[in-house]
């Protein structure tokens, strides 16, 4: 995963320690699936910076020993519990800093809306070690249908969910198309339809910049600014065409 700024290094040093102790953690590491731009990121399906942890869990999981397991960890690593979910296992964690760096990152692990998706073991290199993981198949589906998601939920947009569909386009990567009809109740050419309509009202320049400027090396964000929105838009229409 790249840092593109040197101050960037603290946060992926936080979270390659956290990621360790997590996955070293036999029940967690059991009862988990690693996801999300991170995940995706440390396997080299994408090129850009990224800055919390994200997993899915397992229905059968004990919440309780579950929280317990992350609150050991949280406590071997000196990290602070800036604030905590009372009804999921959502924490933002703070961590030393020097002024006007960041220093908190997010940690989730969600129940809900993993059917379809599908894991594999992988080999992540920046920590050494084996985890389940959904496949890029499963993260992409995923990643289309979060651009809506979010603001359907709580009327955010994330801007990087487009950078990202952009990318795995752009590489050929494939979906699973089943995920999409699972959590939509559309077929994925209908989804897509809804996909580009919601590009084309809710994202803004003004957006892109503030959300992919420090996540992106500088002249490659410079040279995509600009061209993103229409470029991802014509991508997801010529995947409509293909099907």
């Amino acid at each position: 995963m790249i840092t593109p700024k040197p101050s960037d290094a603290k946060h992926k040093v936080q979270l390659i320690r956290l990621l360790t102790a997590l996955v070293d953690d036999v029940y967690i590491s059991r009862m988990s699936h690693f996801k999300g731009g991170t995940c995706a990121a440390m396997l080299g399906y994408l090129n850009r910076f990224s800055v919390d942890l994200d997993f899915d869990s397992e229905k059968q999981a004990d919440k309780h020993k579950m929280e317990k397991n992350i609150a050991t960890i949280i406590t071997q690593l000196r990290l602070e519990i800036k604030n905590k979910s009372a009804t999921t296992l959502f924490y933002t964690l703070k961590y030393p800093s020097t002024g006007g760096e960041r220093n908190t990152l997010k940690v989730s692990f969600m129940g809900e809306e993993m059917e379809g998706n599908i894991y594999e073991k992988k080999y992540i290199p920046e920590i050494d070690r084996f985890i389940s993981c959904q496949t890029i198949e499963t993260m992409f589906a995923n990643k289309l249908i979060a651009l809506t998601n979010r603001y359907k939920k709580n009327k955010s947009i994330a801007v990087r969910d487009v950078y990202d569909i952009h990318h795995f386009f752009e590489q050929g990567y494939k979906y699973n198309p089943e995920i999409i009809t699972l959590r939509t109740e559309k077929s994925a050419k209908e989804y897509l339809k809804e996909v580009i309509h919601f590009i084309e009202d809710k994202i803004t320049e003004k957006d892109i910049t503030n959300d992919l400027s420090f996540l992106l090396e500088f002249k490659h964000f410079q040279a995509l600014r600009k061209t993103l929105k229409q470029e991802t838009i014509i991508l997801v229409e010529d995947e409509i065409k293909r099907l």
